[in-house]
């Protein structure tokens, strides 16, 4: 035992590994609704092994968070630049003004409590759920002109003052919007039929092309049927069947046809007639249906060979899918025999509704042949590279730049006030992510090596916060004594219940969408699963997206504001 003790201490990557292992492992359990989440699991098992007493230095901690605030920023530049723009201005100003009741109502709490800055910074970021701002407190209690163990101090009670709020900042959050938030804005029955009566208008089709729009990530189906239907007594067009679909409210193609025992791609003026073989292509909820006024399903293996291509279309505001609606797009002839499987927004999949507005930065899932594909795409942004390498130059160079803007400071009486490094990283990240959308060749970052810079970003800074302050957290929490506990209750509850009040008689959100949007301004990720499960729809995400990159920002930035006005 004394020798795996002396090993971790002398080589202190092992026990930052054995943390992070440890920690997503916790994180990965759940009763009922209630689960730690990773972050939290990761720092408490952090404060378990930091018991150890292992010494590790503190550039690490700070490399890890700058390539966390940077995937942060670049994944929600698109969207928050498109909001500033105007597209959704209702739910920027609303987050604005949720976000600012957060922090005044934190504020109080730790002004009434007699908090210091790092007690105040810690009950932020628990209360608020916003795990970043244990990094840019700590960075901007670093710049204060304080003495070194009044520093040390501070820094180390920002974790555990979040730890003691956490459990509460995010349970309650989802039993605030999943639970209370439908019983305040009428009843669940009265807000989930609302929610069924929107879902329909959105569902509604101007230009009759799949009238009913449902969930995009259901698959899409190839089937092949033996023309034999007395229909086809006389031939129809390929162009005449998929109107005739089209009519009974289908979105379905012919893909492929055998006639005369050759297999040959269809135009818009061949004659299918009986005996001929098709493949039809559409949703699979539509081409399951009664096809019997055509003729029965075979199964031809050589006919259904052929290459179907899914591709994932990043939209840039030079490409004229931008601010279209679905149900425009679908109407675009170049979208013939293309179908849209899914829509995602800031890494969250948005309904596929006929009504839903495409924006910058979302990326359009399609599927179709592939020469159908490869004429589509063009027209709706650029497809994503078909490779797993990140561009490190314009990483590298981008966070260089954030971090420097960030280090520059000016006094504001006896008061340094800066970004900070990582308030830079996090500008830069925004600037460097909304620059792409004109300039998408440059700068791609594939899906999987920006989830391991935000995830394993962000954990693996905290694992190394949770080991450095582990002597000290259980002292700590005798320190800030139950109190803490109490007023992250209310620094949790009194803005979530405000803003709810606000959506509704301020700003009419829809109950859906006022709850979306008072869980992404707040960047509560469980809090919209839970309100998705109460309503038993997916459409609060249409207002968790824009708020969600407005409130990421802010609520990281408000917590160097939170040090500053406690010093």
């Amino acid at each position: 035992m004394s020798w795996i003790i002396d090993t971790l201490r002398e080589y202190p990557s092992i026990p930052i590994f054995l943390t992070i292992a440890l920690g997503f492992w916790i994180g990965k359990f759940k009763y009922k609704s209630f689960t730690l989440g990773t972050v939290t699991s990761v720092l408490l098992v952090g404060v378990l092994v930091g018991q150890l007493n292992i010494p590790i230095g503190p550039p690490l901690k700070q490399l890890f968070f700058l390539i966390f605030l940077f995937a942060i920023g670049y994944n929600c530049g698109p969207q928050f630049a498109a909001a500033l723009r105007g597209q959704g201005i209702k739910q920027v100003i609303f987050c604005v003004i949720l976000c600012a009741l957060c922090f005044a109502v934190t504020l109080a709490c730790g002004k009434l409590a007699g908090y210091d800055a790092g007690e105040a910074a810690g009950l932020f970021a628990g209360a608020q759920t916003i795990s970043a701002v244990i990094g840019v407190g700590t960075d901007a209690i670093q710049s204060l002109h304080i003495s070194p163990e009044m520093k040390k101090k501070m820094i180390e009670l920002i974790p555990v003052c979040y730890a003691v709020t956490y459990v509460f900042g995010t349970v309650g959050s989802a039993w605030i919007l999943g639970i209370l938030g439908p019983r305040m804005l009428g009843g669940l029955d009265k807000v989930r039929k609302e929610t069924r009566q929107l879902e329909a208008q959105l569902s509604h089709s101007d230009l009759s092309t799949d009238p009913q729009y449902i969930q995009g990530s259901r698959p899409i189906s190839f089937r092949a049927y033996k023309v034999s239907a007395a229909d086809f007594a006389t031939p129809k067009t390929v162009a005449d069947i998929e109107k005739e679909f089209q009519s009974k409210g289908s979105r379905i193609f012919v893909e492929r046809v055998r006639s005369n025992g050759q297999i040959v791609d269809p135009t818009p003026d061949m004659q299918i007639k009986q005996g001929d073989e098709v493949v039809l292509s559409g949703r699979h909820e539509y081409i399951i249906q009664d096809e019997s006024w055509i003729g029965p399903e075979v199964n031809d293996p050589q006919l259904l060979k052929f290459d179907a291509e899914h591709a994932e279309i990043y939209v840039t505001r030079k490409r004229s899918a931008n601010g279209m609606t679905v149900d425009q797009l679908r109407a675009q002839p170049y979208m013939y025999g293309v179908m849209i499987k899914s829509i995602t927004r800031n890494s969250i999949e948005i309904p596929v509704f006929a009504q839903t507005k495409i924006q910058t930065g979302d990326t359009v899932a399609i599927i179709g042949l592939p020469q159908e594909v490869d004429a589509a795409a063009p027209h709706i942004g650029n497809v994503h590279k078909d490779t797993n390498v990140t561009d490190l130059i314009f990483v590298g160079l981008a966070i260089v730049i954030g971090a420097l803007v960030g280090a520059i400071t000016f006094n504001i009486g006896n008061v340094p006030v800066s970004l900070s490094t990582s308030g830079g990283a996090l500008i830069a990240g925004l600037f460097f992510g909304w620059w792409r959308t004109k300039h998408p060749s440059v700068g791609y970052i594939p899906k999987a090596s920006l989830w391991v810079m935000n995830n394993l970003g962000l954990n693996m800074f905290i694992a190394v916060i949770g080991i450095q302050c582990g002597p000290t957290f259980v002292s700590g929490v005798k320190e800030v004594g139950w109190l803490l506990l109490v007023l992250g209750v209310v620094a949790t509850a009194v803005p979530l219940l405000i803003g709810i009040f606000l959506g509704a008689k301020v700003f009419h959100f829809h109950p859906a969408l006022n709850l979306g949007c008072n869980a992404g301004s707040r960047t509560t990720t469980a809090s919209l699963g839970a309100i998705q499960d109460s309503l038993q729809s997916s459409l609060p995400a249409m207002g968790y997206t824009v708020t969600y990159a407005i409130g990421n920002t802010l609520l990281i930035l408000m917590g160097v504001a939170m040090v500053l006005l406690f010093m």
